[in-house]
């Protein structure tokens, strides 16, 4: 089993992560290296998520924009996190414009009222749900719950941090990771999710 609980491993070197940031802002290059080693696994994994063999290309162009702006960077460990993901997320929209690719659309739009699910179904699908199995089983989720899952799973963002770089309300970022993270714990097998998550759609406005 043993590749459960990712985003505790990614959460894990944030101190790492944040003070290589910090002197990599000072103008050192090799502190730059290491957070680009810290970071760049788990970017790759959402990048390939979106854009799929196109995901090295789209990582380099987002990494050109993260070097040439990270004097503006203000935060910690997460929060670089969360703002390479932006980065990374507009490059690859932009890519996928420019291929004229259009991304899968969700069924229903997933903008829905504050309603959150049971933790526990969150907590048993990322202990059990590993990288690769997580790109593998994205593909046949709509975009929006897909991203919400790859955040969580492969970037280790929480809730909040994921609904910034998506330019969504924090809620319906809950809601779709609820609902995509429900879905793949029925085709892992997990015992013991329940039916009873959110059923009312709001308004979407």
């Amino acid at each position: 089993m043993g590749q459960g609980g990712e985003p505790r491993r990614v959460r894990a070197h944030d101190g790492e992560l944040g003070a290589a940031v910090a002197r990599a802002q000072e103008g050192d290059e090799a502190a730059f290296a290491v957070a680009y080693r810290l970071v760049q696994p788990a970017l790759l994994g959402y990048l390939r998520g979106l854009v799929g063999n196109d995901a090295e290309d789209v990582a380099s162009d987002a990494w050109l924009e993260i070097a040439r702006d990270l004097g503006r960077f203000k935060g910690d460990g997460a929060g670089f996190r969360g703002w390479t993901a932006t980065i990374a997320r507009h490059r690859a929209l932009d890519h996928l414009r420019r291929q004229k690719v259009r991304p899968r659309s969700s069924a229903l739009e997933q903008d829905v009222l504050e309603l959150p699910g049971p933790q526990s179904t969150h907590d048993q699908a990322l202990e059990s749900i590993s990288t690769e199995a997580a790109l593998e089983l994205v593909g046949g989720l709509p975009r929006d719950q897909a991203e919400a899952v790859l955040l969580r799973v492969i970037v280790g963002l929480d809730a909040p941090s994921a609904a910034r770089v998506l330019g969504k309300r924090p809620g319906a970022v809950r809601t779709a990771a609820y609902r995509g993270l429900k879905r793949l714990a029925k085709q892992l097998g997990v015992q013991g999710v329940t039916d009873d998550g959110p059923r009312t759609l709001g308004e979407s406005k």
